[in-house]
């Protein structure tokens, strides 16, 4: 072969390539970003507005629904969804996989640009690429007041925002950091109502004086030589805005100051959180898609510990890191790198127990460290990164890529045992297989290539294993025809080659031909070994499940707190007794010990991540929150699971969307629903978004227009006053020379609906009137939340199936069991949806069916055409499903032992074992053919190829399983990422290659001509 005779005429320029193979693939390790996952494309754009003070369906009707009017067409866009919350407005825009967002982000402004108007006090929308910075947060930080500090630690959420917020974003690699917690700072002007109403004041005037008080250029005037620069400074310091002339009143001013107070203050509470039962200011670390989140969060740590010597220090603060992904990256990485070389040590020591020489099994161990730096070469160039997936892919590569180094090095020591010269069977060696290992290395790279099409969230993840693997594949082969010959030509030398195990092959050989010597015998074996699997394996087939939860050492909670409920009573009536009941774990009192907690309140709800002090305690750490830390609040339910590794889908939760024209039909079947699910998934943690009841109390008052206009208000006075006795009524904005403050003016409290109703108001006309005069006070509920899909008001349930149940077992239950009793309580027009990791679940199923059978296609004709025979090819698919009966029967094993279940990355292992499996069914037929084009008849050819290959065979078949060994059994950070994946591999590899010697006989001997000579007798097995 022209490859190896040019490595035989140059060892040193081989030598060399190595060298520079391994320098190269090195200076890639170094350049690789190291992440926890391969970063996963979710094409989404969300779009938040502020409108402070606004209830949810003003929120939905001002700012959501317009916003939806401009942006439901926009190209690409597959789903729509939106919220409207107290104060707030969002809508999700989720595009295909591989939009361009570029364009789409451009087409979402010019959209959201032709809204034609939004309330006064409406914040500018704010535009997101990417999903929520929750999801996507690799560290979490807590700002504490040191021990003297009395300051109340929500005071410091501007000086977070402008000295840490600022600084650590201008860090590359960091996407943003977001603090929570603190409280801004606004302008209040509080109004006494009843003075105002004694001298005559109309509130509805206040906004007008004010906006009339700013600073104005009057432009540039040249006096003499100088130019001066004319400015009206027109606008009150804070301090003297008490001085504001309202009016003017027989003969004397009237002051702002005579009806109302005016300060710099925080606004009104609305939620804080804790840090192991401390207040605290939290902030998260998001990483930009592709960054090295190990070198970010160095970085990160970095610049914390200098501002805490330049700022946080002399501030009073302390800025402590409670979260950091680093940790269980790098534990994760050990523990593949850890597998990684005692699979390398266990495959060399298989190697060497078949030649029983160190140079010999050296030479063909060369082989690992080359491949595994051309892949790290490759996942450079791709733009790929380093993180548990593809380690994995390097860990199972390294006992496939001794395949070729093998088959190659063992035909050449069989060449030298032979008596030919230390040239010609280097030489010779490589060229008899060449044909083989090209078949078999084109097939295991083929069968990725419907992996590399998926484009959905789980085929991001296979393409990294995909890519490592077919790289070093690949790699593998130039190394066997190349390096391998030159360095046997080299090393071995002049010195005699004996195999040992000579009469095992021969013995073994005729154990085979035995086994299949009838046409009965074959038919059976043919027969046994090809419909049985199948049919076990239909019995044995696990449920699937979407993605590998995880075992990172982080818990995540939440409590819905009752409808109505203000936040000062959540705090008081579920925040601190939280924090009372987790205090003696965290102080080690009792066990098992919590090492951080936060309590945050956001919303309607109370949320709560937690970590163990030992990572090992972390199921009963969650196994305690469930029973005793969120359990028993009145009113409400809570629960805890762990942070999902991927987030976004990743998380096991299924959304139910229950969409109806009457939002009424929709709470009903909700609350059904619920209960249905609840028992017909116990265990299960379902949490309605929004609530199951409009319980969110409500002063309803409507307008009475005869009074209003008989008193010269318009509905816009009658609303900006009802907003002046509620929240406040936003009168703009005022700049200190530092920042923007909002400027509301607001009325003193009321206690009951009753005094806010007998308010006194002065009134444009002259004469007073009270608040009851000019509108009618109705008690009623309303949602504290509206949420809505395609423009469509939706209740979701959303569904998180019991620990150790699979998705697929659980969206049965939930279509079979509780579908028809929610369908029941839905008006005709009712639509029930599922989405979340359900819907990514059956995409990718539906995904993997038809990538595994394009696979078989694509695998089925490359055989075919380097064979130049459909009927061989055909035969080398035989072997396939018993390879899938060994992969599910070794993941049932697993999952006694491990508990692991069949998800999306343990799915791709049967893709993976299609590649796997044929190499062996190549090398024999391919032998086989071989020797019946050289004269033998059939009985003979298929004698030799069984003696002949088995050994290489064995010793390829021994290294790959041993190389995968400590990726299944060892336990540690990360394994229940890809234990799954090498249980697949590990069991199919291990029962194909068993019985392939025996099926693929007997398939090989059909039509056979009656033998001639006994098996007793044989001639010398040459190749």
């Amino acid at each position: 072969m022209p490859l190896t005779r040019l490595g035989l005429s140059n060892p040193v320029a081989v030598a060399v390539g190595c060298i520079l193979l391994v320098i190269f693939g090195l200076i890639s390790l170094d350049r690789l970003p190291v992440q926890m996952t391969p970063s996963i494309d979710r094409p989404s754009i969300s779009v938040n507005t502020g409108w402070r003070a606004a209830a949810p369906e003003e929120v939905e009707s001002e700012i959501v629904e317009p916003q939806e009017e401009q942006l439901r067409d926009v190209p690409g866009l597959v789903r729509m969804s939106s919220e409207a919350s107290q104060g707030r407005g969002r809508v999700s825009l989720e595009f295909g996989v591989g939009a361009d967002m570029n364009r789409a982000l451009i087409d979402v402004i010019n959209r959201l640009n032709q809204v034609q108007r939004y309330p006064t006090d409406v914040s500018e929308p704010t535009v997101n690429v990417g999903t929520s910075q929750y999801e996507e947060a690799v560290a979490w930080f807590a700002i504490l007041p040191v021990e003297g500090n009395t300051r109340p630690i929500v005071e410091y959420q501007d000086f977070v925002a402008d000295v840490i917020q600022e600084r650590i974003e201008r860090i590359p690699g960091v996407s943003s950091a977001a603090p929570v917690g603190g409280r801004a700072f606004e302008i209040r002007i509080t109004f006494d109502p009843y003075r105002a109403a004694a001298i005559g004041v109309d509130l509805t005037r206040i906004g007008q004086q004010l906006g009339q008080n700013s600073d104005v250029s009057g432009g540039f005037e040249e006096i003499g030589r100088r130019q001066y620069t004319v400015r009206f400074a027109g606008q009150y310091e804070v301090a003297d805005l008490q001085n504001l002339v309202l009016e003017w009143r027989d003969g004397r001013p009237v002051y702002l100051g005579d009806v109302a107070t005016v300060e710099r203050t925080m606004t009104d509470f609305r939620g804080g959180v804790t840090q192991n039962a401390s207040p605290s200011i939290a902030m998260n670390v998001a990483a930009e898609p592709g960054a090295n989140v190990v070198r970010v969060l160095n970085d990160v740590k970095q610049v914390v510990a200098e501002l805490q010597r330049s700022h946080l220090t002399p501030a009073g603060l302390n800025m402590v890191q409670v979260s950091d992904d680093t940790v269980y990256i790098n534990q994760s990485v050990r523990m593949v790198v850890t597998n990684l070389l005692l699979g390398m040590l266990l495959a060399t020591s298989v190697l060497w127990w078949f030649f029983r020489r160190v140079r010999a099994t050296l030479m063909v161990a060369v082989a690992i460290p080359l491949c595994l730096c051309f892949a790290f070469l490759v996942l450079d160039v791709a733009g790929r990164s380093l993180n548990v997936i593809s380690l994995a892919g390097l860990a199972f590569a390294t006992g496939m890529v001794l395949d070729a180094a093998i088959v190659v090095l063992e035909n050449i020591v069989r060449q030298r045992e032979q008596g030919r010269e230390a040239r010609e069977a280097s030489d010779r060696g490589a060229t008899q297989v060449w044909g083989a290992l090209l078949a078999s290395t084109a097939t295991t790279v083929a069968i990725f290539l419907p992996v590399l099409w998926l484009q959905d969230e789980a085929g991001q993840l296979f393409a990294d294993l995909a890519v490592v693997i077919s790289a070093a594949v690949i790699a593998s082969l130039v190394v066997a025809v190349v390096v391998i010959p030159a360095a046997s030509y080299r090393l071995l030398g002049d010195r005699e080659m004996k195999d040992r195990h000579l009469s095992w092959w021969r013995n073994a050989a005729d154990f085979v031909m035995r086994l299949t010597d009838t046409p009965r015998r074959r038919w059976s074996w043919i027969a046994g070994l090809t419909l049985v699997p199948l049919l076990i394996g239909a019995l044995l087939i696990p449920p699937a499940d979407y993605l590998p939860e995880g075992n990172q050492n982080s818990l995540f909670g939440f409590v819905q707190s009752p409808p109505g409920m203000g936040p000062e009573t959540v705090q008081s009536e579920i925040i601190d007794p939280i924090n009372d009941r987790v205090r003696p774990y965290l102080t080690g009192e009792k066990e098992p010990a919590i090492s951080d907690i936060f309590v945050g309140q956001f919303g309607s709800g109370v949320f709560m991540g937690l970590s163990a002090a030992d990572p090992d305690d972390i199921d009963e750490v969650l196994e305690v929150v469930n029973r005793e830390i969120l359990a028993g609040f009145p009113d409400t339910f809570g629960r805890a699971g762990r942070r999902a590794i991927f987030g976004g889908r990743g998380g096991r939760n299924i959304e139910v969307d229950l969409q109806a024209g009457d939002f009424s039909d929709l709470i009903e079947a909700g609350q059904i629903g619920f209960g249905v699910i609840s028992q017909a998934l116990p265990g299960a943690n379902i949490r309605p978004d929004p609530g199951l009841e409009l319980a969110e109390p409500e002063l309803r008052l409507i307008p009475d227009d005869r009074r209003i206009a008989e008193l010269g208000f318009t509905r816009g006075d009658v609303a900006t006053i009802i907003r002046a006795f509620g929240s406040g009524a936003f009168l703009g904005e005022y700049f200190d020379g530092d920042q923007r403050l909002n400027v509301i003016l607001r009325g003193e409290r009321w206690a009951t609906p009753e005094e806010l109703m007998s308010m006194p108001i002065a009134t444009p006309s002259g004469r007073l009137a009270t608040l009851g005069e000019l509108a009618r006070l109705e008690r009623t509920a309303g949602p504290n939340q509206i949420r809505r899909v395609d423009r469509k008001r939706t209740l979701t349930l959303r569904v998180t199936p019991p620990s150790g149940m699979p998705m697929e077992t659980a969206l049965e239950v939930l279509r079979t069991e509780a579908e028809p009793a929610i369908r029941a309580a839905l008006p005709p027009d009712g639509v029930i949806t599922y989405r979340g990791t359900a819907e990514a679940l059956g995409e990718t199923l539906r995904n993997l069916a038809g990538s595994f059978l394009l696979a078989v296609v694509i695998l089925y004709l490359l055989i075919t055409a380097l064979f130049r025979s459909f009927k061989d090819s055909l035969l080398v698919l035989m072997t396939i499903p018993m390879a899938t009966i060994g992969g599910i029967v070794a993941l049932r094993l697993v999952d006694l032992v491990f508990g692991q279940a069949m998800d999306m990355l343990t799915m791709i292992g049967f893709v993976i074992l299609l590649g796997l499996v044929v190499n062996n069914a190549i090398l024999l037929v391919y032998r086989a053919r071989d020797g019946e084009r050289e004269g033998l008849d059939r009985r003979e050819a298929v004698r030799q190829a069984v003696g002949l290959r088995l050994r290489p065979i064995l010793m390829s078949t021994f290294t790959s399983l041993f190389g995968m060994l400590p990726l299944l059994l060892l336990p540690g950070a990360g394994t229940e990422l890809y234990r799954g994946l090498a249980a697949v591999i590990v069991g199919g590899l291990a029962v194909s290659t068993l019985f392939t010697l025996v099926l693929l006989p007997s398939l090989l001997r059909i039509n056979e001509e009656p033998a001639s000579r006994p098996i007793g007798t044989r001639e010398p097995v040459t190749a």
